[in-house]
């Protein structure tokens, strides 16, 4: 029984569900054990206790000493080669079954049912697999005065909050793509447009087991900043105008000295 234990406690996290239910939850491609006891600790190496998923799905059963693949057929290729249970444990009416390398696509509600006792008795496990995800993040556009930053987190399971976050930890405005993805998981994709230097983060954050999960990419703003004052267009506009003044005045006098000197009587003349 304690190595029982122990196997929880390495392979998955296990709590009890709101509903009642066992709730174990780990993350994919780890081994996780499922547990099934007669609190009585009655002998079972000559019971019948089956176990199945989602209510329909064959997953172990064990018949007297025979099991799946050794005496009885019937299991889902879903768990072919993929489940085995305890025997040695058997005589203390332990029916915990292990799965290995647990996918995404196992998620599900497990029942194991001892359908010959009197009274029958079925146990209910929840069991969750996770996809953790590590972001990736990256600059995709830049510019003298701006930069497009991208985090890509694909094939998480269950679906994670992704953020950009600046230096500060403020969460910034975002553009988010999801795209379904494989087994039950999802991609997805955030974008966000910075204009100052700095560092910013890709943050994910997956409720249970996972946490949370950090990309960062640093950012150089190139381009000159800009000072207040007059806006440039201003300055372009009062030049020109300046200019055009400058020119007609000088041609009013051009033409003021030229008619001056049409009209002028020459000394002498009466």
């Amino acid at each position: 029984m304690e190595l029982i234990l122990l196997l929880f406690v390495v392979c998955g996290l296990l709590i009890t569900a709101a509903d009642g239910n066992t709730l174990v939850k780990v993350e994919s491609y780890s081994d996780v054990v499922l547990p099934c006891s007669l609190s009585s600790k009655e002998n079972i190496e000559s019971k019948l206790f089956d176990w199945k998923k989602d209510g329909h799905i064959e997953v172990f059963m064990y018949d007297g000493g025979l099991i799946y693949g050794n005496g009885l057929s019937g299991q889902d290729k879903q768990f072919e080669g993929r489940v085995s249970h305890f025997g040695d444990e058997l005589k203390n009416g332990n029916a915990s079954i292990k799965i290995t390398k647990a996918k995404v696509s196992d998620s599900g509600i497990y029942s194991c049912d001892f359908p010959r006792l009197q009274p029958r008795q079925t146990f209910n496990i929840q069991l969750v697999v996770s996809a953790c995800r590590t972001p990736s993040a990256k600059p995709i556009e830049a510019s003298d005065d701006r930069s497009v930053l991208q985090c890509v987190v694909g094939g998480a399971s269950p679906r994670p909050k992704v953020e950009w976050r600046d230096s500060s930890g403020q969460i910034l405005p975002a553009e988010e793509t999801e795209v379904p993805g494989k087994e039950n998981s999802v991609n997805i994709i955030l974008k966000t447009t910075v204009t100052k230097t700095g560092i910013y983060s890709c943050v994910v954050t997956q409720e249970g087991i996972c946490h949370q999960a950090i990309d960062e990419v640093t950012v150089h703003i190139t381009g000159p900043e800009k000072t207040p004052g007059i806006p440039y267009g201003w300055i372009v506009t009062v030049g020109v105008l300046a200019v055009a003044l400058f020119a007609s005045f000088v041609a009013v006098c051009y033409f003021k000295n030229k008619l001056e000197g049409r009209t002028a009587v020459p000394q002498g003349e009466h």
